[in-house]
């Protein structure tokens, strides 16, 4: 062997293996999936729980907000719980993932999964916000009034509850990152 320059790959006793970092990778898939899970069912408990009542002129007539008065909240709650459910399924996976870094046909189905609970979960999130929106706005073309100022214990939660969705969306982006990272080292 001639002395000269050491190529890129030769000095490899130092590296990682690949199972090490795919490890590594589920491991860091599971923690992300039960992150989710807290925001996601932390939402929908939130917002299904929402409601508020106040009185006007007499205790006999009241006004009253909940969730399901509107059918995009209602959606927002049935979606969060979906995505909830689909994580605490996706668990067991997880877990096979960390003990077989290498299987590569259930990663392309969670792969499917994950992104389809995405798309479900942006889709919920993103019409709940226009709602959400409206309540603390409100549209004098449409004749929608703001109410927030009105109902500020609902508008607080329904607009928390925002917030660990789209904090489970931005979780879902890594967890499909995460896998795809994965199975193209396989």
């Amino acid at each position: 062997m001639k002395a000269g320059a050491l190529e890129l790959g030769e000095g490899s006793k130092t590296s990682i293996p690949r199972g090490g970092v795919n490890r590594g990778i589920s491991i860091l898939d599971f923690i992300l999936r039960l992150i989710a899970i807290i925001g996601t069912l932390g939402s929908a408990i939130a917002m299904g729980t929402t409601d508020e009542t106040l009185p006007f002129f007499t205790q006999f007539i009241r006004f009253r907000a909940q969730y399901d008065d509107l059918p995009t909240l209602t959606f927002f709650v049935i979606a969060n719980s979906i995505v909830s459910g689909y994580l605490v399924l996706s668990l067991p996976m997880s877990i096979f993932h960390i003990v077989r870094s290498g299987a590569r046909a259930s990663r392309i189905v969670l792969i499917f999964l994950d992104t389809a609970m995405l798309g479900l979960l942006t889709a919920a999130a993103s019409a709940a916000s226009a709602i959400v929106y409206l309540a603390h706005k409100g549209n004098a073309q449409a004749n929608w009034f703001a109410i927030c100022q009105q109902f500020k214990s609902f508008c607080e939660r329904i607009s928390g509850s925002l917030i660990g969705s789209f904090g489970g969306i931005i979780l879902f982006i890594l967890l499909v990152l995460l896998s795809s990272v994965a199975l193209s080292r396989c």
